[in-house]
C-alpha cells in the first residue's frame, strides 16, 4: 500500500443495497452517466436481473477513509459473457485451445448497458491518480487470490483507457455511435446539415407516417403513464422473441415495473399512435441527463414502415434539440444509423489476464485488431449523408 494510501479500508460487498445510497451516489454523481448510480444498480440486480442466477455475481469493491466511502468500483464476476456486449469469443477460444482458464472472470460495467461512460468513482477530495493505481495494485491481488481469468471493464472512454494502460491493461477498441448537438434550435436545423437526398428522404418517410395517421408523442418524468413501463417491457420481450437466439432480453419484467419509483425523472418514452387511438401501437424508450441521451429500448404492436427511425432517431433528434441535449448516443446497430446521421466513434474496453502467456497474447494482437477496426469506423462514417 502506497503512502498516499494508508489509513484506507478495503472491503467487498455483494449488492450496492448493502452500501448507504447517498455514499454511492456521492461518488456516482460526479459522472454524466446514470447508469452507475445507487439508483439504476440497485433495480438490476434487486429486479434479477443481474444475479447469481443469471451468472452476474455482484463483488462492489469499496475504500474508506477514516469511516468515509472514498471510491467504489462496480464489478461483476462472470461465468459467460452474455450482455457485455463486447463479444470476447473469440479470445475464449484462444485460452480454450491454450489450455488456459478464462472463467471465471472479473467485469467492470453496468450490465447490460452497452453505453460509454464506465470510470471508478473517487471522491474529488482524492488524489485521482493515486487512487486509480491503488484500486488496480488491490484489484490485480484479488483476481490473482481468487483464480479469475481476468480483469476487464467495458465501455470506457479513450482517455481513461489509456490511464489503465499504464497499470498493466491493454485497450480493445470498438465501434459505436454518437450525435452531437452544436446549437441546433430546431430539427430543420440540423436536417440542413444532411445531403440534398437524404434530406428528402428523411422528409418524405416522416410525411409517410402523418399521412398514414400516426402521431408521436413525447413523455418524460411525472408526465409518463403508469402503465407504460409495463407496455415497455411487453415491446422489449416482443422485439427480443423475434431476434430469435441473436436477442439480448436480459431484463426481467420486475425491472421494468419497478422503473418509474426508481428512475422516471431519467426516462423518456417516445409513443406512436394511430389517430384516434389511446394505446401505443409502438414505443422507444431513452434514458438522458441533463446533457445526454441515450436509446434504450424499441418494440412494435404493428408494423408500419418507417417507424422504426422516426421512433428511434427523428423524434429523438426533435427531443433533444427542444431540451438542450448535447449528445445522443442510439446504441449499437449497422448502417442505416450512419446514413441517418450518427458518427461512428470509438468506445473500449480494457483487459488484463492473470496468465501471462494469454496476456501477452491478448497484447500482442490486439493493436492488429484495433487498426481492422479503425478501418471499419472509418467506412461507416463515409456513409454520413454530408453534403
Amino acid at each position: 500500500m502506497s503512502e498516499s494510501m494508508q489509513g484506507c479500508s478495503i472491503s467487498w460487498v455483494r449488492s450496492v443495497t448493502e452500501v448507504d445510497r447517498e455514499d454511492w451516489n456521492r461518488l456516482a454523481f460526479t459522472l454524466d452517466f446514470p447508469f452507475l448510480r445507487w439508483d439504476w444498480l440497485r433495480l438490476v440486480e434487486d429486479s434479477g436481473s443481474a444475479s447469481v442466477d443469471t451468472g452476474w455475481i455482484p463483488v462492489h469493491m469499496l475504500i474508506h477513509r477514516s469511516g468515509r466511502l472514498v471510491a467504489a468500483v462496480p464489478l461483476y464476476i462472470k461465468n459467460h459473457s452474455e450482455g457485455e456486449f463486447i463479444f470476447d469469443r473469440v479470445w475464449s477460444e484462444v485460452a480454450q485451445k491454450a489450455g488456459i482458464r478464462y472463467y471465471p472472470k472479473l467485469v467492470g460495467m453496468s450490465p447490460f448497458t452497452p453505453a460509454t461512460g464506465y470510470r471508478f468513482l473517487i471522491d474529488q477530495d482524492e488524489d485521482r491518480e493515486e487512487m486509480t493505481r491503488f484500486l488496480c495494485q488491490v484489484l490485480d491481488r484479488f483476481v490473482n487470490m481468487n483464480g479469475f481469468g481476468s480483469c476487464s471493464f467495458h465501455f470506457v472512454d479513450g482517455e481513461w483507457a489509456g490511464e489503465l494502460e499504464n497499470y498493466g491493461y491493454s485497450s480493445w477498441q470498438h465501434q459505436g455511435y454518437i450525435w452531437e448537438n452544436p446549437g441546433f434550435r430546431c430539427f430543420e436545423d440540423w436536417l440542413a446539415t444532411v445531403n440534398r437526398n437524404r434530406r428528402k428522404t428523411i422528409r418524405r418517410e416522416r410525411r409517410e407516417l402523418a399521412d398514414n395517421g400516426v402521431q408521436v408523442i413525447p413523455f418524460w418524468g411525472e408526465s409518463i403513464p403508469d402503465e407504460y413501463f409495463s407496455i415497455m417491457y411487453e415491446l422489449y420481450e416482443r422485439t427480443n422473441d423475434r431476434f430469435g437466439e441473436w436477442g439480448c432480453k436480459y431484463l426481467t419484467r420486475d425491472f421494468f415495473d419497478r422503473l418509474p419509483e426508481i428512475s422516471r425523472d431519467n426516462v423518456l418514452f417516445l409513443a406512436a399512435f394511430r389517430e384516434g387511438c389511446s394505446k401505443p401501437i409502438a414505443m422507444a424508450m431513452f434514458v438522458y441527463t441533463d446533457t445526454r441521451l441515450w436509446g434504450r429500448y424499441w418494440g412494435c404492436f404493428e408494423e408500419v414502415r418507417f417507424l422504426h427511425f422516426e421512433l428511434c432517431y427523428y423524434a429523438a433528434f426533435e427531443w433533444a434539440i427542444e431540451h438542450g441535449i448535447k449528445y445522443f448516443d442510439p446504441g449499437m446497430g449497422g448502417e442505416h444509423k450512419a446514413r441517418r446521421g450518427f458518427v461512428s466513434a470509438p468506445s473500449y474496453s480494457v483487459h488484463r489476464f492473470s496468465n501471462p502467456s494469454m496476456d501477452l497474447t491478448f497484447k500482442t494482437y490486439i493493436q492488429e485488431v484495433n487498426v481492422l477496426e479503425y478501418g471499419y469506423i472509418s467506412d461507416m462514417n463515409d456513409m454520413l449523408p454530408v453534403p
